[in-house]
Formats: C-alpha cells, structure tokens, sequence
C-alpha cells in the first residue's frame, strides 16, 4: 500500500512514516496543504491521509479542492477536534473518514486498510506479465510454475513496473513509485535493485523482459523466449 501523509508536524510525520514502513505501507510527507495537493493530483495513492491543521491551506480545503479532480481516491482526516460539528464539516468536504488525535497506531493501520480495500479504483490482487506474476495479497512471485523469492525492495519496483507493464519508466519515477519520495533518486538505488531482479526473474528463465531503455530508464514487458 502506498498512502500520502499530509502532515506538519515532523516529529509525529517521522514516527509515523517509520511504522508504516515496519507494516510495508510506504507513506510519502507532506508538510504543507499546497506541497499536498500537488502531490495527491501528480502521483496515484490507495489513501491520503490529511492534517485538518496545516499552515497555509487547512485539510478541509485541500480536500475539497482536491475533490475537484479526484472524487474516488479515499480520505482519512486527522485531528485533534472531537466535536460532532468538526466530524461533520471534515465529512462534508469530501473526507471518507476520521479519526481524533491522539490516536492509536493499531486503530490508524486498521482504518487505512479498510479505506484502502473500498479505495475508489478497483485494484488488482494478481498482476502478470506474460507468466511472471506478483500476488499482492500473499506478496509472492511466480514464473510460470515456479516460485520466485524477492527482496520487499525488489517486491516494490516489480510491482510499480508490473502495474505499468511496457512503459519506460526513469529512474527518478521508480524511485518516487516503488519506495520514499525522500530516496536520493540521483543514487544507484534503482540500478542495484533491478539488477537483483534480473538475477531472479530473468536469467534462470532465459528470459528478458526487465528492459534498458539506455538514457532514460527501465521497462517490464511480456518475453516468452
């Protein structure tokens, strides 16, 4: 699951970005409702997680604006007012749902995953190319047959290549797609990483569909050589 966290409070942004992390949800930071709303238009999220408190736009008003553009992506609101009324107009601007700091670490991974099932777009629990297959539910690998094992960080640009099967895809996008929008994209994470797969799901099959696009990137397509 890749959610976006909008939120400007670094310290409680850090600790929870880290816990996601130990559950496999990569969650990107927003401190600002502007960096926010640019971000939830620019890249796909399963949820957006959305500060009512925020330094320039409040929540509220990304989310309407936001609702403008995109009125499936689910919303989970945060905030430390209870009241029925703050509920209500958090609702009534467009959020799924809400939940009241301070909050539970369990409660908000449980709400994430219910939002995230119900999400907007309907999302596959297979992906294939050709006979390579990723079940995202069990987080395994097939070629044909057989089973595949994978790294979580290959498991990531897999299924960010797999999701775009054939497009080119630059290394920046990867990194942006598959793991922390904070990863240094001019590094060799991604380089690294798609080598490893190779070793994996390439070169034991005789097969090439993890593709260089020399000077721009990479590529996954169907190969059945």
């Amino acid at each position: 699951m890749r959610i976006l966290l909008v939120e400007d409070q670094p310290k409680l942004a850090r600790l929870l970005q880290q816990g996601l992390g130990e559950e496999q949800i990569t969650a990107d930071v927003a401190a600002t409702g502007e960096d926010g709303l640019w971000m939830a238009t620019e890249q796909p999220y399963d949820v957006v997680v959305l500060d009512v408190m925020l330094p320039d736009l409040d929540g509220m008003e990304v989310c309407r604006r936001l609702r403008r553009v995109d009125d499936r992506t689910p919303v989970l609101m945060l905030t430390a007012v209870g009241s029925v009324r703050g509920r209500v107009a958090g609702l009534d601007s467009g959020a799924d749902d809400y939940l009241v700091k301070p909050f539970a670490f369990e409660e908000l991974l449980a709400r994430l995953r219910a939002l995230a099932r119900r999400g907007g777009v309907a999302r596959p629990s297979l992906l294939c190319v050709g006979d390579l297959c990723l079940d995202l539910t069990a987080r395994r690998v097939t070629r044909g047959p057989v089973q595949v094992p994978l790294t979580a960080q290959e498991f990531a640009l897999l299924e960010a290549m797999a999701r775009r099967k054939g497009e080119t895809l630059t290394r920046e996008q990867l990194v942006h797609l598959a793991w922390d929008i904070a990863y240094e994209a001019r590094s060799n994470v991604v380089d690294v990483c798609v080598k490893g797969l190779r070793d994996r799901i390439d070169r034991p099959f005789g097969r090439h569909s993890l593709e260089t696009v020399r000077g721009v990137g990479y590529r996954l397509v169907e190969d059945r050589s």
